[in-house]
């Protein structure tokens, strides 16, 4: 793998009970790059970044991360996961979430305060910090779940359709700071099936039944198919033999 290429998925099938999820799914993701996985529900993004994650296995071909082979525990540190469901303890507040994953990081003393005072200011929780998470909304879920994943300042970010449930001016907050952690060497991938997120990715891979049925920037696949959105896009190539 070449230094600049930090996900490299090859051949990769994933079957749950002999449904066949994914087939011979085949991708590269580049240092810094916010890679946008596009599909409706039921078209594999889930299950294919929690493998690249390391949460599930692969039934044939391989993922590399960081040029490790996944699935592999020496990652955990490097890699930040935000999941569609949120994975939080109801009964703890922020505070203590956010503590909890934190010391599963290594992030200790000063170092830790200032990182989750960052996080936790950046997606408008700090006056819910001492707050029950029971007693959050689901957006306000949401917005914590992202807040971890971004708590350790992983290499590889990988959000499952992050900004769900979040209102217009926060998500578009989000975008910005996903933006600047991208220019300062963050790799994030990110699924959507939110046209105008999938606009603001620097490329695409369009899913579909299993099937990766297009890959490029957004201008590109917009050229190729002679589109003016990726809406346009995505119903061209969803038409076509795959």
């Amino acid at each position: 793998m070449n230094t600049s290429l930090k996900v490299q998925v090859t051949n990769v099938c994933k079957s749950f009970e002999n449904n066949l999820v994914l087939q011979n799914i085949n991708l590269d993701v580049n240092e810094g790059e916010i890679f946008g996985l596009l599909g409706p529900s039921g078209a594999g993004k889930t299950t294919l970044v929690k493998m690249i994650a390391g949460i599930n296995n692969a039934d044939s071909g391989t993922i590399r991360v960081l040029d490790v082979l996944m699935p592999n525990l020496s990652l955990l540190k490097k890699v930040g996961f935000m999941a569609q469901s949120d994975a939080l303890y109801g009964e703890l507040t922020a505070l203590e979430n956010l503590d909890f994953f934190a010391a599963i990081y290594g992030l200790r003393g000063s170092i830790r305060k200032a990182r989750i005072d960052s996080v936790m200011d950046l997606v408008k929780l700090t006056e819910n910090l001492r707050k029950p998470v029971s007693q959050y909304s689901g957006g306000m879920k949401r917005r914590l779940s992202l807040a971890i994943s971004l708590l350790h300042e992983p290499e590889i970010l990988i959000l499952d359709e992050p900004t769900v449930g979040i209102d217009p001016v926060l998500r578009q907050s989000v975008w910005n700071e996903l933006k600047r952690l991208s220019e300062n060497g963050t790799t994030i991938i990110v699924t959507t099936h939110v046209m105008d997120e999938a606009e603001k990715c620097e490329r695409l891979a369009l899913l579909q039944d299993g099937h990766i049925i297009a890959t490029g920037s957004p201008e590109e696949l917009k050229e190729k198919t002679n589109a003016s959105s990726i809406e346009e896009v995505f119903l061209q190539y969803g038409g076509a033999d795959v």
